[in-house]
């Protein structure tokens, strides 16, 4: 093939085409459990209300809920994805794996809401959201009192009892949670999300009529499973996505987008026989409404 600036642009814009097919066609779930935020600048800062706002009887003046403006702010940070394509497989025509490395790199820009939002739940252990606990933790201020929306149960399905202990006790302290006005926050829970090794034991307390053991399961439909990789084999989270508000954040600056460097009188073109294409995209992930969450460490049988 002969190489020039009219075969070249009809290369990479055959290229763009497999990756854009290859990044609709990718199946993501991040939508299932954090909000979609779109950002106009480098960073967003995040303006929390003490507790999910509730309707009450309106007596004299209004009860105004000041919003909490916390030092809670989620930096854009900059993605890329990038392969080199050889002038010599251009030439001799080879282009097949410049193909499936544009499909390969379509996917995996689509999921880099995933890859960012999935890794929140194991990082919520260790890291502080707006209140300034970790997201995970025993000690979030809810008025005078202390409240947690964790522990280390491991989740089990053997018994009605070993489901109780574990997944019933989390969604129990998620629908039993109150503002600082003592008023229900009617959380409630609907996402069990796992790792593939929890799969099983997530599938027979949400999907089966009867538990291991021959009893009657009564959780049987409270949550969809969500299935995702993650850092821990034994962590396990139970999630409300039913609010406008859900547990975490996907912050978008700039969606995904494909790129190239094809300019003939590029210094990688001459120094190295290497056109360029890929993907660039500016986001970032964090916390939500911890109320809206609670997770194990699955340490504890």
């Amino acid at each position: 093939m002969q190489i020039n600036v009219s075969t070249i642009k009809d290369i990479f814009r055959g290229l763009k085409i497999e990756f854009d097919k290859a990044f609709g066609a990718a199946q993501v779930q991040y939508k299932k459990v954090a909000m979609h935020v779109k950002s106009n600048s480098k960073y967003n800062t995040y303006t929390w209300l003490k507790s999910l706002p509730k309707m009450q009887r309106w007596v004299g003046d209004k009860h105004v809920e000041n919003l909490e403006r916390d030092a809670y702010k989620l930096m854009n940070d900059d993605f890329e994805v990038t392969v080199a394509v050889d002038r010599n497989d251009i030439e001799d025509g080879e282009l097949g794996n410049a193909t499936i490395q544009s499909q390969i790199g379509g996917t995996s820009a689509a999921e880099l809401p995933d890859d960012l939002v999935f890794a929140l739940p194991h990082l919520g252990f260790t890291t502080e959201c707006f209140d300034g606990q970790y997201f995970f933790d025993a000690d979030h201020e809810v008025g005078d009192a202390s409240v947690s929306n964790t522990f280390g149960k491991k989740l089990k399905a053997g018994s009605v009892a070993e489901a109780k202990a574990s997944y019933g006790a989390a969604r129990t302290a998620m629908k039993s949670l109150k503002d600082e006005h003592g008023r229900s926050l009617k959380v409630s829970p609907n996402v069990l999300l796992v790792p593939p090794a929890l799969e099983d034991v997530a599938n027979t307390i949400i999907n089966s009529e009867k538990f291991d053991d021959g009893s009657i399961n009564p959780y049987k439909g409270t949550a969809e499973v969500v299935v995702v990789a993650m850092e821990s084999d034994d962590e396990w989270f139970l999630l409300d996505t039913t609010k406008p508000v859900k547990p975490f954040i996907y912050q978008e600056r700039k969606k995904p987008v494909f790129v190239s460097q094809t300019s003939l009188e590029n210094d990688d073109v001459f120094n190295r026989r290497e056109f360029k294409f890929g993907a660039e995209a500016r986001a970032q992930a964090g916390f939500g409404f911890w109320q809206l969450a609670y997770g194990s460490t699955g340490t504890i049988e």
